[in-house]
């Protein structure tokens, strides 16, 4: 589906290692680009009404048969809902069990000395409590990494490997109910997933139809 840039009613570019919340209504379609190849998106949906129904990587990964997500995947939250719907997807592999990197795993997976590196996580933590104090840990369920690479081994493991992605590609998905968004542009620096050098991703969000 060919969408026009500027007809978007959204179109932002967030900048490298920060977060960004908003929201997107049923029907509306979301587009998230790599501008320049290998950056990790780290994102969780939640319903805009009610957002003790939020992503469910269990639900999505059980309905889909695959843990990879791609073109026609149904994005379902923890009630079994569909949430949002990938439309269209031109780099092929996108993430639902690596989990968003924080102070802890930096410090488990890397060095002591790597704790205090800004993380997912505290971006997360921080767009929540700005939108809504009453949100915090409790409500950040696993995420999705789009356009990260994580081979799982023959022994059930996983590998952070370089990125598959290049510039310009994008996952694009229709909401299938009202959503909140809320997006860590990833500022790891420590394994591959944004080919160790954080950069900006754009949003873009245009009206049902």
């Amino acid at each position: 589906m060919s969408l026009a840039q500027d007809k978007a009613i959204c179109d932002e570019i967030v900048a490298a290692g920060e977060p960004w919340m908003g929201s997107v209504e049923k029907g509306q379609i979301l587009r998230i680009v790599d501008l320049k190849g290998n950056q990790a998106v780290d994102t969780l949906f939640f319903n805009l009404h009610d957002t003790e129904e939020r992503y469910s990587a269990v639900d999505t990964i059980r309905a889909q048969r695959r843990i990879y997500l791609g073109t026609g995947t149904q994005l379902r939250s923890n009630l079994g809902g569909t949430m949002l719907t990938i439309t269209e997807d031109t780099c092929g592999r996108h993430d639902t069990l690596g989990g968003a990197c924080s102070a802890e795993s930096n410090t488990v997976r890397y060095a002591q000395e790597k704790r205090h590196m800004h993380s997912c996580r505290d971006n997360f933590l921080l767009a929540l409590a700005a939108y809504d104090q009453k949100l915090a840990k409790r409500d950040l369920p696993p995420n999705i990494n789009f356009f990260m690479n994580v081979p799982v081994t023959p022994k059930g493991g996983l590998e952070f490997a370089d990125g598959i992605s290049a510039p310009g590609r994008y996952v694009q998905m229709r909401a299938d109910m009202d959503v909140l968004v809320l997006i860590s542009n990833c500022p790891q620096l420590n394994n591959p997933c944004n080919a160790y050098n954080p950069i900006p991703i754009q949003l873009m969000i245009w009206e049902a139809g």
